[in-house]
């Protein structure tokens, strides 16, 4: 199984100058916590993702007014994504790398074409390999799991 078929296709992206209390709002609407930030939304060229705790820990937390945008919150560096060939095993070590939850899927040109999450590990892979999932799972939400 390879990562176009467990992602989530064309997702709501964001830009780095939307605000803040617009991606919130998106989230809170899709029922989703994390976007894919884009170059612009012809492109759609990732450039970082932002996520609920990035909201919380690096706006709110921070007293962040409802003035910020995206480009100040986002994570970028590194750009953790797979492309849409990528294994489920490679899908798994980017995640327990990066101690990620959900991921853009790219083509070649990083252009945003999904997401996939664990949610999407555990349903469309778990019957057929539930050891690899429950593994990806426990090293993601294990402290001190970091490995690069």
């Amino acid at each position: 199984m390879r990562a176009r078929d467990l992602m989530t296709p064309n997702p709501t992206v964001v830009t780095a100058e939307d605000s803040i209390p617009k991606a919130a709002q998106l989230m809170r609407n899709l029922g989703v916590g994390m976007l894919p930030v884009v170059d612009d939304l012809t492109s759609r060229r990732l450039i970082g993702v932002l996520t609920d705790r990035d909201i919380v820990v690096r706006c709110i937390a921070d007293h962040g007014r409802s003035h910020c945008r995206v480009r100040d919150h986002m994570s970028g560096t590194p750009l953790v994504s797979v492309n849409e060939d990528a294994s489920v095993e490679d899908i798994g070590r980017q995640m327990e790398q990066f101690r990620v939850r959900r991921m853009p899927v790219v083509a070649p040109d990083l252009r945003v074409i999904g997401v996939i999450t664990q949610t999407d590990l555990v349903r469309r892979v778990g019957h057929d390999d539930p050891a690899l999932v429950q593994e990806i799972i426990e090293r993601v939400a294990t402290p001190g799991a970091l490995t690069h």
